[in-house]
């Protein structure tokens, strides 16, 4: 894919969380190639510092533990010390355990910490630094906005996050900081890997009963819409949801397929 074409991109640094496996370092790509400076946030180190080395020059690998405020300043400070200016937040950082309705107090308690938390604290500490014509992008998900028996932190989580990408796009605004989510559906990631055994056959031929596309999304089509987000292309877009789900959330329960078939096909 060609990231040369998002307008205002070139010199610009970026901060992405979660950025050292599966679809933060599929963003972190795409805005290098965009001409970005990208800041590796992650804690995995040999993962982070090999993904430094691919993208060269133009990214950092800061090992940092979002939980914790006092990492999250010396990161930011890393950001304004080695490209000497923060232009853009990816909130992308995020954990997935969730047992629904039998998840523990502790459980909901870092889930929220991670996925919503430490997203808003990240915003707050990296506001001031950011310019007019800053943007701050928080990775949603479908997995926000429908229900799902088994599941509560993961959806719950997304579901703020979009809320607060509201929030703080009226907050900031002023300032002229733009503030979006962009939001997938089932993308090739660790998590589809692994549930595919490895196929990506597999993931498309499951994901194509949910998505009208036909298969499950590529990380580099997530971090093309992240790109576009924060580029000048999108100036005048802030406070709403990118949709990048392959129609995921267009279908209602009956999968877009009409009762006539279901009858056909269940009806005892």
């Amino acid at each position: 894919m060609d990231f040369s074409g998002f307008p205002g991109l070139a010199g610009k640094t970026a901060i992405v969380t979660g950025s050292t496996q599966g679809l933060g370092a599929d963003i972190a790509r795409g805005l290098v190639a965009a001409g970005v400076n990208v800041v590796l946030v992650g804690r995995n180190v040999q993962a982070g510092q090999a993904l430094a080395g691919e993208l060269a020059e133009r990214a950092l690998f800061c090992e940092t533990d979002i939980g914790q405020d006092s990492q999250i300043q010396r990161c930011i400070d890393a950001a304004l010390a080695r490209f000497g200016r923060l232009d853009i937040l990816v909130n992308n950082a995020c954990q997935y355990t969730d047992r629904g309705l039998a998840s523990s107090r502790e459980e909901w308690h870092s889930t929220l910490d991670t996925n919503l938390v430490s997203a808003a604290i990240f915003t707050q500490m990296a506001a001031p630094h950011l310019p007019r014509g800053g943007v701050v992008v928080n990775l949603g998900s479908t997995g926000g906005k429908f229900g799902a028996a088994g599941r509560a932190l993961y959806p719950a989580s997304k579901a703020a996050l979009l809320q607060i990408t509201k929030n703080f796009a009226v907050e900031l605004a002023p300032a002229g900081v733009r503030v979006l989510a962009v939001s997938p559906a089932w993308t090739w990631s660790p998590s589809v890997e692994q549930l595919s055994g490895g196929s990506r056959q597999a993931a498309d031929a499951v994901g194509a009963h949910f998505h009208p596309l036909g298969r499950v999304g590529a990380g580099s089509e997530i971090a093309a819409a992240v790109c576009f987000a924060c580029s000048d292309a999108a100036s005048w877009m802030t406070g709403v949801d990118i949709p990048v789900d392959g129609g995921f959330s267009i279908l209602g329960p009956d999968r877009g397929i009409s009762p006539r078939v279901w009858f056909q096909e269940l009806a005892p």
